[in-house]
């Protein structure tokens, strides 16, 4: 489905650009590519009454699960902060109750806008190509060899997202998967302006035109709908990280789109890289010339980079962590989107964004001629645009993530 050739040259649409493709169980999304996801909501423990003990037990459990995960496997997890409805009516038995209740109303009222989030975490998996799957199936007796069966690829990903879902459930205060209704409504959430329930179609499938509701207009500044579109990626971290680190976003008076994608590696795919860093860093300590010095006069230069040497012994500390399994790694890539009718508003508000960030230690970019594929890749389940280079943590991921 992602080959437009037969119908158009080139993609015009902005479900042409969407990943998904239709349910194939409940709760389940089939994508074009082949992987299915499945999203869940959840709310983790409050970080303002929370103690740093109690956050630190928190952030390794949540790495216990995340590192369990290898290639083939994305996560996205969203943060959606997005502005409270109105206050809800309610009928009382008795005048003072109701008189309690109309003073918090008047409270609520006076205060101005409120804000609440909504945490979701989604799953995404591809399975490996048909010949790698043919190949396994021959080192097994009695097996059939008349290709790969799609309904057992798919009740494997259940079972193992089921797994994922009770090691989380034990972290986290609130965790649940969602329905199809459900489903189909936070996927529309992410790529409209517009808020509203969507219903499950008699046959639910090109649900990436069923959704779209909002034309996408690109360039350096993009607008969906009839709204400014702000998007900042983070392109540089802090040389340590804490849980919560990033929970200033939480406290901002407008709505936005925080987002987290991380697609994981499997333990030989991340030991390739930290040795390749490793080996980059450790030939930076000497240049040519101080190389040269050594072999003529047989004499050791004394004048080494220090920050060069400081790397390749992190990227050293980070292959033991791997091969004692504490942790996993892959690519990390995190960006917050703001949008507003007014475009001096939403550039505003991308600066508020990046100075709470800024503040943190991290480096981040306005994406300008980035900027759609930037807004592409917090989408769930599009693993492919806007990968960010550097391999991160699981535990530096736990400690990030919304």
């Amino acid at each position: 489905m992602l080959n437009l050739a037969e119908y158009r040259q080139r993609p015009a649409l902005l479900a042409d650009w969407l990943p998904w493709a239709g349910l194939v169980a409940p709760g389940v999304v089939l994508n074009k590519d082949g992987s299915f996801q499945r999203t869940a909501r959840f709310r983790g423990p409050d970080l303002d009454s929370a103690t740093q003990g109690e956050l630190i037990a928190t952030s390794a459990r949540l790495n216990n699960a995340l590192r369990r995960l290898g290639s083939g496997w994305a996560l996205f997890i969203e943060a959606e902060r997005r502005a409270a409805a109105d206050y809800p009516h309610s009928e009382f038995p008795e005048p003072l109750s109701w008189l309690v209740e109309e003073e918090r109303r008047a409270t609520f009222e006076e205060s101005g806008h409120h804000f609440e989030s909504g945490y979701h975490l989604t799953l995404v998996y591809l399975p490996p190509e048909e010949s790698r799957a043919r190949a396994a199936k021959m080192l097994y007796e009695n097996t059939p060899t008349n290709g790969v069966d799609w309904r057992e690829r798919l009740q494997a990903f259940i079972a193992e997202t089921d797994r994922v879902f009770d090691l989380l459930d034990g972290v986290m205060p609130e965790i649940a998967w969602l329905d199809d209704a459900q489903t189909l409504t936070y996927l529309h959430a992410t790529i409209s302006t517009r808020r509203y329930r969507v219903g499950v179609p008699k046959v639910p499938f090109h649900i990436d035109a069923l959704l779209t509701d909002s034309p996408l207009v690109g360039g350096l500044a993009p607008m969906l709908g009839e709204r400014h579109l702000r998007v900042v990626s983070v392109r540089g971290f802090p040389t340590s990280t804490w849980p919560g680190i990033l929970d200033d976003l939480n406290r901002l008076g407008f709505g936005y789109r925080w987002s987290t994608r991380f697609l994981c590696l499997d333990k030989s795919e991340a030991e390739r890289e930290l040795g390749r860093l490793r080996r980059q860093w450790f030939a930076k300590r000497k240049n040519v010339i101080a190389l040269l010095r050594e072999t003529i006069f047989q004499q050791e230069s004394p004048l080494v980079d220090t920050d060069a040497s400081n790397k390749a012994a992190d990227a050293d500390a980070a292959l033991q962590e791997l091969g004692s399994d504490q942790v996993a790694f892959g690519y990390l890539t995190a960006t917050v989107t703001v949008m507003d009718e007014d475009a001096a508003v939403a550039d505003e508000k991308l600066r508020m964004v990046e100075r709470v960030i800024q503040g943190r230690g991290f480096v981040t970019i306005p994406e300008t001629l980035n900027a759609v594929d930037a807004w592409l890749s917090s989408i769930p389940g599009n693993a492919y645009a806007n990968v960010r280079q550097p391999i991160v943590s699981t535990l530096n991921l736990a400690h990030m993530m919304p």
